[in-house]
């Protein structure tokens, strides 16, 4: 059974990496879940217990998702590029600086999906209006899609399952993960600015006069709405859900009565095959879990909430994120972790959230990212991309690991 189990993580890996035929992950996972259970490989109360653990968390992302794409369908989006455009005045080292300050801001609020799946298409149309070269902004999307989703629950799948192993409520996580997310941007901006030198000081021109998109005041109601929604809803008890699910109801009502978006387009934006993904992907890594991956591991991870102990976890996290993807990682590692506190769960979130910017395959934003930047008739090179990981993923991990010590210990946690 633990081979069997450990066949079926992979195959299910390997074609969300190539997507045969440009098929839907769940296609290749719901299967595979299904035949772990008939196999027996996972008891079927455990295969229950853990759709059940992973409910709550999937309804959480569809609300972000929808929400995310009705903030585009209001022109949040086009206004940020446009506003990118203008003050940048034809200077791509400011650009790079404003392409971090927006990326970051929203993929802390709207999830990394939103930073690579809408930002990213932004970010190519302003270089290009700009006559600056595209790839140093491209490569921060993606870059940032990981390593600035590490502020708040809502930011990435990842960190949706840490918040629900921690204990924290809201206020509490973003406040502990509020220094090792400012520390890891600083060192992607200070080795991003410096491996690209060449392409940010090629030339660039100011933008033409042009009509500037309207500000989405609406949407960005709509938006702090939902950030004071998830800390009041933390604070009496409420699953956050709750309040990203009111905000894209508001959201959605008002598109559909502007006839901006459909039904349909709305279960699109749910990503209901993803999300089946997510669930199935689930199944399989608990049976792996429980044939045997979990005692492996046991032995690996160390003991205490020490400064080492903590380097030691969120490195071991970072690379099994980059052997199997971040999400399997993260099923793998929270359970063998939890019991020690909040501070061995927020260092494996730091391993599985900057980890994945060493290799396509360490997480499925990347992957996105990648088939955009071609759909773009850009080229990614492996190498370059490997090199700029070696440069970024150890120092940022290694400094925000010291600031997540630091703030459970100025914290009290």
């Amino acid at each position: 059974m633990e081979a069997l189990s450990a066949v079926l993580l992979v195959l299910v890996l390997v074609c969300a990496v190539v997507r045969p035929r440009g098929l839907p992950e769940a296609v290749f996972a719901v299967p595979a879940a299904a035949v772990v259970i008939a196999t027996g490989a996972i008891p079927l109360d455990h295969a229950a217990d853990e759709v059940t653990r992973l409910g709550p968390v999937i309804g959480f992302l569809a609300a972000v998702l929808v929400l995310a794409q009705l903030c585009d369908d209001e022109g949040l989006f086009q206004a940020c590029g446009a506003w990118m455009a203008r003050t940048a005045a034809g200077r791509p080292r400011r650009l790079l600086g404003q392409v971090f300050l927006v990326a970051s801001l929203i993929t802390a609020v709207l999830s990394l999906d939103a930073t690579v799946v809408l930002l990213t298409p932004v970010v190519f149309a302003t270089a290009a209006r700009l006559g600056a070269r595209a790839k140093p902004h491209v490569y921060a999307c993606t870059h940032l899609s990981n390593t600035a989703s590490l502020l708040l629950p809502v930011s990435n799948l990842t960190n949706l399952l840490a918040f629900a192993a921690s204990g924290l409520s809201f206020a509490r996580f973003a406040l502990l993960m509020a220094l090792p997310w400012l520390v890891a941007i600083a060192v992607e901006y200070v080795v991003l600015r410096r491996f690209f030198a060449v392409d940010l000081d090629a030339g660039a021109q100011a933008p033409s006069v042009g009509e500037t998109p309207e500000l989405p005041v609406f949407a960005l109601v709509t938006v702090a709405g939902t950030l004071a929604g998830f800390l009041v809803t933390s604070a009496v008890g409420i699953d956050p859900a709750w309040a990203a699910l009111a905000s894209a109801l508001v959201l959605a009502v008002r598109a559909l009565a502007r006839r901006r978006t459909t039904p349909a387009a709305l279960v699109r934006a749910a990503a209901l095959p993803f999300l089946a993904f997510v669930l199935a992907l689930g199944v399989v890594v608990r049976a792996v879990v429980d044939n045997g991956l979990d005692d492996a591991l046991g032995h690996l991870i160390p003991d205490g909430t020490g400064l080492l102990a903590l380097l030691g976890i969120a490195a071991l996290a970072a690379v099994l994120a980059n052997v199997i993807n971040n999400l399997p990682a993260v099923l793998v590692l929270l359970p063998l972790t939890e019991a020690a506190g909040p501070g061995a769960v927020l260092a494996v979130l730091l391993g599985v959230n900057i980890g994945p910017n060493l290799t396509y395959a360490g997480s499925l934003a990347t992957l996105l990212w990648r088939r955009i930047v071609h759909e773009h008739d850009t080229d990614v090179k492996l190498g370059e991309f490997t090199r700029l990981g070696l440069l970024t993923v150890p120092a940022a991990l290694t400094c925000s690991v010291v600031a997540l010590w630091g703030a459970l210990h100025l914290t009290g946690t």
